[in-house]
């Protein structure tokens, strides 16, 4: 994109605020507190100084800042404390670079709004809607007549010489001839206030859900202001797109609503939260390609209850991912056969495909000409001064004025023709500036050379002082279905911080809420929807996709053995530290660890070394290893179905691992990040240490635990993990009484109470059987009371209940557990053989193992996997 350079400011800074003049106004507080824009730059602040020498702030500004008074201004540090903490709360994030490895990073969004006032924003409304619509129509030349290749209006070498021109897709024409459903724009004032496109979005732009999220945060900010000042209201735009995409999607053979889902490329993207949230306040399903399979050239999503017709994606998968049979043979993203399904009509895809020729760069320079004749009349907005270098003329014009220029990929984000970053000409030195010569002769085509824009600098909030930030504003423009658009009455406004040339968010750049102001009515209308009737209400369901439910179950099962894991360790360690000799069952305790993955699959040499072994492991950070992986897993099994938490539920699961490695730190790592850095080969943590992190884990357990007991809707998705978390609890206390009672470790020096302890139910047995330490007593506790929560009873009590109701065939899927009663009476369970051993109880324990992996495959084979359900039935279409 092009830059607004943004030089370090100077350390003499303005005043502080609150120490300035109390006698002053709020908005002469403002003016006085603002750093100067530096020359050539438009001050979206403040008018030019007038014949007197001194500035004043434009209008709005000087409305807004009356509106917050003087005591409005001294509360500016604590607001913009609470929208980070918001941010954080709400678990808005953003990963820069896709970084797959790293921790999700905060949203950035700046206290202060970016102001549009009416009359800037009728020349822009007219402009946008003008351009959206000639872009589509090129769209219907491209893959229709060419006319546009034929009269020279349009090189081919950009069509037909394009990467992201699907071929397949020539001759095909989208529902309602519309191609382009949402189309992003980023625009810039220049020096003089005028404003200019810089760039176009038309294969998935992003945006819609993170300008949503910072309209509800600012807004909330500064109320008064935002009703003063009449701001547009978002709901109606996102009302209409909605009724856009239900109008073009093919209908249902029953005459129901079309099903829409939203297609995303999964949680490692780096706006994956945005789709989330987007999704769900459209209320449209989340899906990954994995989630989709096109039969008879209908696209249908695999759910719990079978395969359901999809009519309609609104995608945000670049066009070569979306389908590996006919563009991308590697994509593990997308649809094989969707392109068919769409070439059959039977699918409606936002934006269609191959849209990849319209994000040139390049193409600017000859949307003038194209607009002329397709319309008749001029561009309202102009965009930057372009020039194709595969143009001889063009490139012979462009190369002398490097140093004024940008330099941009013609064919971005391609792998088949390699771009490269954009690059800025303007302060470049000579040694640069013929490097960038003999790479552009080399390459002619590949470049496109784009006139430096000077940034206008928008006002933000930094420490009690208002420092200005090179800008650039993203707006949208959403087609009505009819040949018709209407651009949304705000945006998402991009800044440069103070290190940065270029105004990018994957390079740490931040945002700003977009404020469209007006002298006419505010509409009023909310997304909430229209009164439903009785009937209405009976058939909704929140479909359960297949790969939400497996990873619901897998989260129920990582959130138990989480849980178990860190009570076994944390009772490992204290036995090791006890004041009772804990040589008896130190072979015991190491099999219960190795088998839990939490030591090495080696027995340990002597008591010391394996403390010194079970710290290390514990207090390790790699996620392959024992418990970061637990750990790690858990997290990626809720990223994959972040849409179906709450933030709070979210939070909680994102922090739990950080918040252990730091207590384990002894609180020396005071951030994610700072954490993320800290040695990897620091030396092992004390006991404490990890004693403490464990404890504190095993709270925020029991809050995730709660917060998927009793605030979860009890839907088919809920009942999978619960089925997970039982399974595993099944599992692992079936080896806690086969290791515990294998040797009869049971009976030796503390073994009887570390059971106790391993089960969580210390308590319950001494409320029992006070001061008796009795082998049938526990056994009756532990494995027959289906009271006690902890109790393979009670687990398969809750499984019985629980599994009859998941959706299909699933009355026999109790048959696949131990009888109600284990099939066992206690005198038996607690007979020994001649060895002394209790047989009975290893036999229980071998069952209850088994069972749990046998429910577990048969679950997954059943209801996580669509690949062979050729009985499957489908659901209407």
């Amino acid at each position: 994109m092009p830059p607004g350079v943004n030089s370090p400011f100077p350390d003499s800074m303005p005043q502080l605020l609150f120490q300035t003049d109390p006698a002053r106004d709020a908005s002469s507080l403002a003016l006085h507190a603002a750093l100067p824009v530096r020359a050539g730059h438009y001050d979206e602040l403040r008018l030019p100084a007038g014949t007197t020498g001194t500035a004043a702030l434009r209008p709005a500004w000087a409305r807004f800042f009356e509106l917050l008074d003087p005591k409005g201004l001294r509360e500016m540090n604590r607001n913009a404390e609470a929208v980070s903490r918001q941010i954080q709360e709400n678990g808005i994030t953003y990963n820069i670079y896709a970084d797959a490895d790293g921790p999700t990073r905060p949203w950035s969004l700046d206290l202060l709004p970016f102001i549009i006032d009416q009359d800037d924003w009728r020349l822009i409304e007219r402009g946008l809607m003008q351009r959206a619509s000639l872009l589509n129509q090129i769209m219907a030349d491209i893959y229709g007549p060419q006319t546009l290749l034929a009269q020279g209006l349009l090189p081919p070498a950009l069509v037909q010489g394009h990467p992201g021109y699907l071929r397949p897709l020539r001759g095909y024409t989208p529902p309602g001839g519309v191609y382009l459903h949402i189309v992003a724009f980023d625009l810039a004032r220049n020096s003089d206030g005028n404003w200019r496109v810089v760039s176009q979005r038309t294969q998935a732009p992003s945006g819609l859900g993170y300008l949503l999220e910072n309209r509800i945060t600012i807004s909330s900010m500064f109320p008064e202001a935002f009703k003063q000042l009449r701001v547009q209201r978002l709901a109606t735009s996102y009302r209409r797109l909605i009724d856009m995409l239900h109008q073009l999607s093919p209908a249902s053979a029953d005459g129901a609503p079309p099903r829409i889902a939203l297609l995303t490329p999964g949680p490692y993207n780096e706006t994956y939260f945005e789709q989330s949230y987007l999704a769900r306040y459209l209320g449209l399903t989340l899906v990954e390609g994995s989630d989709l399979l096109v039969r008879d050239d209908q696209l249908f999503l695999k759910t719990l209850h079978g395969l359901e017709r999809v009519h309609a994606l609104l995608r945000r998968l670049d066009d070569d991912f979306c389908d590996p049979l006919e563009l991308r043979s590697d994509s593990a993203l997308g649809i094989p056969g969707l392109l068919q399904a769409m070439r059959a009509g039977n699918v409606l895809v936002a934006n269609a495909l191959g849209t990849g020729p319209l994000e040139s760069p390049a193409l600017h320079g000859f949307l003038p000409a194209i607009s002329k004749r397709l319309t008749g009349t001029p561009l309202l907005l102009p965009s930057l001064h372009s020039w194709w270098c595969g143009e001889a003329a063009a490139c012979e014009q462009a190369l002398p004025m490097l140093d004024r220029a940008v330099i941009k990929s013609t064919y971005p984000g391609s792998r088949q023709r390699k771009g490269f970053e954009s690059q800025i000409g303007a302060g470049a030195d000579e040694k640069q500036l013929r490097a960038l010569r003999a790479r552009i002769e080399q390459s002619p085509d590949a470049h496109t050379v784009q006139a430096y824009l000077p940034l206008s600098h928008a006002p933000t909030w930094h420490k009690s002082r208002i420092v200005p930030r090179a800008a650039m504003v993203r707006l949208f423009a959403l087609a009505d279905g009819q040949g018709g658009w209407h651009v949304l009455p705000g945006g998402l406004t991009r800044i440069a911080n103070r290190q940065q040339r270029i105004v990018s968010m994957q390079r740490g750049g931040s945002s700003m809420d977009t404020w469209v102001t007006t002298d006419g009515p505010v509409d009023p209308f909310s997304m909430q929807p229209a009164s439903m009737r009785p009937e209405d209400i009976a058939q909704v369901r929140r479909p359960v996709s297949s790969r939400a439910a497996e990873n619901l179950f897998w989260m129920g099962r990582y959130t138990e053995r989480i849980e178990n894991d860190a009570r076994l360790a944390n009772a490992t360690l204290g036995w090791l530290n006890g004041d009772l000799n804990p040589e008896p069952l130190s072979g015991a305790l190491a099999r219960l660890c190795m088998r839990s993955g939490l030591m090495p699959a080696e027995p340990p040499r002597s008591i010391r070394v394996f403390e010194h072994t079970l710290v290390a492991e514990l207090a390790s950070r790699d996620p392959q290893r024992g418990f970061g992986r637990n750990l790690s897993s858990l997290t990626h099994a809720a990223g994959q179905i972040r849409d179906r938490l709450s933030p709070e539920h979210w939070q909680l699961i994102v922090s739990a691992g950080d918040r252990y490695h730091r207590l384990i730190a002894g609180d020396r790592c005071d951030t994610a990040a700072a954490l993320e850095d800290a040695d990897q080969d620091a030396p092992p943590r004390t006991t404490a240490d990890v004693q403490r992190g464990l404890r504190r884990l095993n709270r925020q357990i029991l809050s995730i635990t709660g917060a998927q007991t009793d605030h979860m809707t009890r839907d088919d998705g809920w009942r999978l993990l619960t089925i997970g978390r039982h399974t595993e609890r099944l599992a692992t206390m079936a080896g806690m009484l086969a290791t515990l009672f294998e040797d009869n470790a049971i009976l030796r020096d503390g073994g009887f109470n570390l059971l106790l302890q391993l089960f969580d139910s210390s308590i319950t047995y001494r409320a029992y059987y006070q001061g008796r330490h009795e082998v049938p007593a526990l056994l009756n506790l532990l494995a027959l009371d289906a009271n006690n929560p902890r109790s393979p009873a009670c687990s398969l009590k809750m499984l019985r209940n629980t599994l009859p109701r998941l959706p299909g065939n699933s009355a026999d899927l109790p048959g696949l557990l131990p009888e109600p009663d284990l099939g066992l009476t206690l005198s038996r369970l607690c007979q020994r053989d001649e060895h002394g051993r209790y047989a009975q109880v290893l036999a229980l324990a071998s069952r209850l193992e088994d069972a749990a992996s046998v429910l577990s495959d048969e679950i997954s084979r059943r209801y996580f996997s669509h690949s062979a359900d050729v009985d499957q039935s489908l659901a209407a279409t």
